[in-house]
């Protein structure tokens, strides 16, 4: 693993770290190999249950490295856009990862959450930020357009008059105003801290459970009615009468702490 990106499993729960301080870890092409890479190491191991998505330093993350990016001449361009993993190209994929996982994700946000970093931190499914945070789709200050899972991510969470106000402006916006306008879950203090702390409690439920409920939310939107009750009744019976199931009846019924297997391969 890069050291642009460092992953530590404790307990269940895989610390996604972007590693690039100096740089307020803004994405240059080794940071992108970084990020997909880290995902696929998560997806691999069939002992996570939660992820938490962070940045080291002062910041998130600042977005592009635009110089770099320029720097990397038209085979840097052509490994960004043009390689593909699944639906999502090498610069998509560092958002989109983490929506393909099966396991719930919480990004923790602080200081410049801007361009890229936003839509990273959209491919999160819980975001805990600072009110100070800052956070802007940044791209137009480049006279680009967001293309790293934006019509996945962002649009729909989004109001379309707000998410249009920051898309053709390139305004920061305050983590206060974030919550308000949908783009991040709730407010903290310490947010990896509290990021880590909800995602001991997600690994402490039935781990099937988790990951149908994952799907459901991330599936049903996409659904007609019937065809989403349809996925409804399918995940729950993928659940019911299960071990692990029936480890969550046995633990609340003896009042003590579940023990779930692991069910991924």
């Amino acid at each position: 693993m890069s050291e642009r990106v460092l992953v530590e499993v404790v307990d269940h729960i895989a610390h996604v770290r972007l590693n690039r301080p100096d740089k307020l870890n803004a994405l240059d092409l080794p940071m992108f190999e970084a990020i997909n890479a880290a995902g696929d190491r998560v997806a691999a191991d069939p002992s996570v249950r939660a992820v938490v998505l962070s940045g080291e330093g002062r910041s998130f993350c600042s977005g592009l490295d635009f110089l770099s990016f320029v720097q990397s001449g038209q085979e840097g361009q052509d490994r960004l856009l043009g390689e593909r993993v699944g639906p999502a190209n090498l610069a998509q994929r560092v958002a989109w990862v983490w929506r393909e996982l099966d396991v719930p994700v919480i990004a923790a946000l602080h200081g410049h959450v801007y361009g890229g970093g936003l839509q990273i931190a959209m491919g999160a499914d819980i975001r805990i930020a600072t009110a100070e945070a800052r956070l802007s789709v940044l791209e137009i200050k480049w006279g680009l357009i967001p293309d790293m899972g934006f019509t996945r991510t962002l649009m729909g969470t989004v109001r379309p008059d707000v998410l249009a106000e920051m898309t053709f402006t390139g305004a920061p916006m305050s983590g206060e105003a974030a919550v308000a306008a949908g783009l991040v879950t709730r407010l903290a203090e310490d947010p990896l801290a509290e990021a880590l702390d909800l995602a001991k409690v997600i690994a402490s439920k039935n781990p099937d459970a988790i990951r149908a409920n994952k799907r459901m939310i991330r599936e049903a939107p996409a659904l007609s009615t019937a065809e989403a009750f349809e996925l409804e009744s399918a995940l729950q019976i993928g659940v019911l009468g299960k071990p692990n199931q029936l480890e969550a009846v046995a633990a609340n019924l003896q009042k003590r702490q579940p023990v779930f297997s692991k069910t991924r391969s």
